[in-house]
């Protein structure tokens, strides 16, 4: 039997370059919030760069610069004392996971992160040689997922799942470009040549990152429509939303029979998912009670 092969964040790093190198035993790929897929665009990351404020910026450069002398944040809260090692771990969980509210539970996290990152360093030594600073890859997944083979028997493509959270500081677009990708390279090619990979992007509602921890329901959702288990889940639960980019989204309006098969499926166009995706921002908790207090201020407008 095949495997369906799910990996977070670097492990989705991973799981990509094992398809590659053992296409016969995957059958799909679910890529969670995968770290590398895009290349990096320096433009556009000065431009992001400079959008935050002098303090953000400053605070990023310095991280940058460590992380490029090998510098990794295990590394890093190791040479802290335990105590300023420790407040930093809960001061994440209580600025970047703001949808973890019970004390019990973002106590256990804390202690598992703090006790983590306080263990000799093992898999995280990989991470330099891997990526550069602002977790960009020295080889970017999304000219190499496009090259997958699949050696199903059916000529179909292997099936690759990408899913982002809401609040996901992973770039989406890195998923909806491979998406575009293996649909050209579908287009041009003949129909005798492998199919490259059929392509899907999810998006969890108020999620980021660690979107199994901040939305587990939505999470598990998005987890079982790909692997293909969608009629397993109950009445009512609330489902991950689809995005496709633009040319996909192009050809399934051409393709009636297709339209028809997944009739009762809402699928989001490239121009929703750039609505639906607002990326990391530093403080999650402090962004929320402005969003919180600006919709009060309409609804009071309005009344």
């Amino acid at each position: 039997p095949k495997l369906t092969l799910a990996g977070h964040s670097m492990g989705g790093y991973l799981s990509v370059a094992y398809a590659e190198q053992y296409p016969q035993h995957v059958e799909k790929l679910i890529l969670l919030s995968p770290v590398g897929v895009p290349q990096k665009v320096e433009e556009e990351d000065t431009r992001r760069l400079n959008s935050f404020p002098l303090y953000v910026r400053a605070l990023i450069h310095t991280v940058r610069a460590m992380f490029n002398r090998g510098i990794t944040p295990g590394r890093f809260l190791r040479s802290l004392p335990h105590s300023k090692s420790r407040d930093m771990v809960n001061g994440y969980i209580a600025n970047r996971l703001p949808a973890i509210t019970c004390e019990e539970e973002q106590q256990y996290l804390g202690e598992y992160l703090y006790q983590n990152s306080m263990l000799p360093g093992s898999g995280e030594d990989c991470l330099c040689e891997i990526l550069t600073a602002g977790a960009f890859a020295r080889v970017p997944l999304i000219h190499r997922i496009p090259e997958i083979k699949s050696s199903s028997n059916d000529g179909e493509g292997l099936e690759v799942h990408f899913v982002y959270g809401e609040n996901d500081w992973m770039d989406f677009r890195g998923g909806l470009d491979v998406q575009r990708l293996c649909h050209q390279k579908k287009q041009d090619q003949s129909s005798s040549s492998p199919s490259p990979p059929k392509v899907f992007v999810h998006g969890v509602r108020n999620a980021g990152h660690l979107l199994m921890l901040e939305n587990y329901q939505e999470f598990n959702a998005a987890m079982a429509i790909a692997a293909g288990r969608e009629e397993d889940l109950p009445p009512g639960m609330s489902r991950s939303v689809e995005f496709v980019c633009d040319e996909v989204a192009a050809a399934n309006s051409a393709d009636k029979s297709r339209m028809a098969r997944s009739s009762g499926k809402v699928v989001m166009s490239e121009k929703d998912a750039a609505k639906f995706f607002r990326g990391g921002r530093f403080n999650r908790r402090e962004s929320q009670q402005r969003d919180d207090d600006a919709a009060g201020t309409v609804e009071e407008q309005k009344e």
